[in-house]
């Protein structure tokens, strides 16, 4: 099928609210309205006890250094958040219910909620487990009908609520799908982008992060519609030819990104651009933990996409904007966190790590369908980088 014209295009961004966490509500309801955090090991698995109740680990008791996978909405307002490391959430909230991890069942409700979408609008690019783009524009329905219907059905197969934003652009959708969390609605066309996404903070924008953001501050440069007035050619000088030109039709929501389908991926990635530049030695126990993250979620990717990766790269991003990729080729094609973790670190030990880091990535590459891949095991190995 043919895309629509720009002017036919209407691009719907699906975001699952709090989705692991709300997963884990569905088994735990007596959590509705507490804070909870989805990231613990076997240890955290909630007791039932003689009356039927239950007791629940808490996130005070944790002892360790792995980091938040989740955390539901009354958590983040108390400033927990993925990827935060779990001893530092401790601090911030003790009282914190802490769950395990279970997958299997956040990929099961994953194939729910999307095949319930599909049996209205088909054409869906999936983005992860819990957030797609929609092609909307054959479909001939009024918008916001058609997205509370998407809305009901996503609710009625897995009882869980979503947010949508719906907009020309695959750009402006996913920023509208964040305006009215959780459960929101929000359509936001062409005509729409001056009242409502200009004034908000520059880093809604996908794609600009911290060190972005820190550096449009001080050209004095606050939200999108200050980034719309800007002159191209002076983005361009402040940031380079791609990124600067990149930013400028940004703002104006220019994006010509296609639906994609369906696609054989040629490579898996996960990357982080860090709140603030962390030196590989004075913050190794924190660029520990986001490696470790960054794997493990890597390794999802591959199990939830059936692949297995033969070699496993990482890409380095310095406080001056320059950026160095490393490759390790595998004996055997793994889907192992393990096995991605060990590989990594093989692949730092041979970057400089003399300056500070504001982004670190992960990438599986070669990768092959995993039912034709056996496991394989190593040792672990010791003085590895971020170790």
């Amino acid at each position: 099928m043919s895309a629509a014209s720009p002017s036919r295009r209407r691009i719907a961004h699906l975001d699952m609210d709090a989705f692991y966490a709300s997963v884990e509500l569905l088994r735990y309801p007596d959590l509705k309205g507490l804070p909870v955090v989805i990231g613990g090991g076997r240890d955290a698995q909630p007791e039932t006890l003689s009356d039927g109740t239950r007791r629940y680990a808490r996130l005070r008791d944790y002892v360790g250094r792995g980091v938040i996978t989740t955390s539901t909405y009354e958590a983040r307002a108390l400033g927990v958040f993925s990827a935060m490391g779990m001893m530092k959430a401790a601090k911030l909230a003790p009282d914190a219910v802490l769950l395990p991890v279970d997958f299997a069942a956040y990929r099961h409700y994953s194939r729910l909620f999307k095949a319930a979408v599909a049996d209205i609008a088909p054409l869906i690019e999936n983005r992860g487990i819990d957030e797609i783009y929609i092609d909307l524009s054959h479909i001939e329905e009024e918008t916001e009908p058609l997205a509370l219907r998407l809305k009901q059905a996503v609710r009625d197969a897995t009882g869980l609520s979503c947010s949508i934003g719906i907009s020309h652009c695959k750009l402006i959708a996913k920023i509208a799908s964040d305006l009215q969390k959780p459960d929101g609605l929000s359509i936001v066309m062409p005509e729409d982008i001056a009242a409502r996404i200009w004034p908000l903070a520059a880093s809604k924008i996908n794609g600009v992060g911290p060190k972005a953001t820190e550096k449009l501050k001080q050209l004095g440069i606050n939200t999108i519609g200050e980034l719309a007035a800007q002159p191209r050619d002076f983005l361009i000088a402040q940031f380079g030819r791609s990124y600067g030109a990149w930013l400028a039709d940004a703002a104006h929501g220019i994006d010509d990104r296609p639906i994609v389908t369906a696609s054989e991926p040629k490579s898996i990635s996960r990357e982080t651009t860090f709140e603030r530049d962390l030196h590989a030695r004075h913050d190794r126990e924190r660029l520990s933990e986001i490696l470790i993250h960054l794997c493990t979620r890597l390794a999802e990717d591959l199990e939830r996409k059936r692949y297995a990766s033969k070699t496993i790269g990482i890409k380095l991003r310095y406080d001056n904007f320059e950026s160095v990729t490393r490759d390790h080729t595998l004996t055997v094609a793994t889907a192992s966190a393990d096995e991605i973790l060990r590989a990594a670190r093989e692949c730092l030990k041979r970057v400089p790590l003399d300056r500070r880091l504001r982004l670190l990535g992960v990438r599986a590459g070669k990768l092959l369908p995993l039912k034709d891949v056996s496991a394989s095991y190593a040792e672990p190995q010791a003085n590895l980088p971020f170790d």
